[in-house]
């Protein structure tokens, strides 16, 4: 089945003549186009594109040729029309991305039609990857790897943060990224401490250095962390650093079809709560796909859900001590009939950059 007939199935499930997508990742995954003006307006039996001049010749190149691809010049009286003919008294919108004014607007437009949300359906058919869009993810990946095996060559003490994640974001559009994931995250000393904190024009700082970066390749996100040392290691750090690698590995051993994605966080939690209880605050990991957190995810709200082939997720476990430091490795994986694909190929031994 295509995603086409995938979508189909659930408005006929949930009584829906025609849907209007107006979210741009949702569009982009339903047709194969990415574009920002315009909407996909799907019935039971046809598919349009509309969008204007801008896109017309590009989208007729690249977009799924199940859609048709036009530019009225009036949308609306357009809609109202096509709208009519397919029958269609039921047309869905997507409530989670649509503004109040924006949904009250289409039905003051088209007041003989009863306008509804469609929920989160798009969102959970994008759950589960196609074989070409695990293949885009290897390639942002590939880049992704590449530039932290580059990083590891030219990495020194007197770089600032800043420096190197520019460099990082320098390599991977060097190599083919369409564009990042994500805002590239290098924090070393005791600023490793914040998960989510934002790279300074300062000298690195001895101790944990946190890199966590991804490309974008043709839409598609990739996602990694590795921690490096500024300096020598001393036994606490060297404690830590084996902690977080143990928690990620006994998950990685543990995880594939049909486990539990909460008993997945649990692993790790376990471990790292032994002897850094309270110091692994977020959630083992989540999917990714065209953005860079999706659905499912694994953490302690996720038991009862069991995970299925073609799902995509990080395992990035993590330990913080603030105002000391922090750790975090992280991989990208893919649930598989068997077992797991890791996308993930860089190295997760501890290095020392002196």
């Amino acid at each position: 089945m295509t995603k086409l007939d995938h979508l189909r199935a659930r408005m006929k499930e949930q009584g829906i003549d025609a849907f209007i997508c107006l979210d741009e990742l949702n569009q982009r995954y339903l047709c194969g186009f990415a574009f920002t003006d315009g909407y996909l307006l799907i019935t039971m039996e046809d598919a349009y594109l509309v969008t204007d001049f801008r896109y017309t010749e590009d989208a007729e190149a690249k977009a799924d040729p199940a859609f048709s691809v036009l530019a009225p010049e009036n949308r609306t009286a357009w809609l109202s029309k096509t709208l009519a003919a397919a029958d269609a008294h039921t047309v869905a919108l997507e409530g989670n991305h649509v503004p109040h004014a924006v949904f009250k607007g289409y039905e003051e437009r088209h007041p003989s039609i009863t306008f509804t949300d469609i929920g989160q359906t798009v969102e959970l058919l994008r759950q589960v990857k196609t074989p070409e869009e695990l293949a885009l993810m290897q390639k942002a990946q590939d880049i992704t790897d590449r530039a932290f095996a580059h990083i590891l060559n030219v990495l020194t003490p007197t770089m600032t943060e800043l420096d190197v994640a520019a460099e990082l974001e320098y390599i991977m559009r060097k190599n083919g990224a369409s564009g990042l994931a994500f805002d590239t995250i290098a924090v070393s000393g005791d600023a490793s401490s914040l998960p989510h904190g934002v790279p300074r024009a300062v000298p690195l700082r001895r101790g944990f250095l946190t890199m966590d970066f991804g490309a974008k390749f043709d839409g598609y996100c990739s996602d990694m962390t590795r921690t490096v040392v500024i300096g020598k290691a001393d036994a606490a750090m060297k404690k830590l650093y084996a902690t977080v690698l143990e928690a990620q590995t006994a998950v990685l051993e543990a995880i594939g079809p049909g486990v539990d994605a909460g008993e997945m966080d649990k692993i790790a939690r376990d471990i790292i709560d032994r002897d850094y209880e309270g110091a692994f605050g977020h959630g083992l990991g989540h999917s990714v796909g065209l953005f860079i957190h999706e659905s499912p995810a694994l953490n302690r709200r996720a038991f009862g859900r069991a995970l299925r082939p073609g799902e995509i997720l990080t395992v990035e476990p993590g330990i913080y001590l603030p105002g000391t430091y922090g750790c975090r490795i992280e991989d990208m994986i893919a649930i598989t009939d068997t077992g797991i694909h890791n996308f993930t190929h860089s190295p997760k031994e501890l290095i020392e950059i002196l």
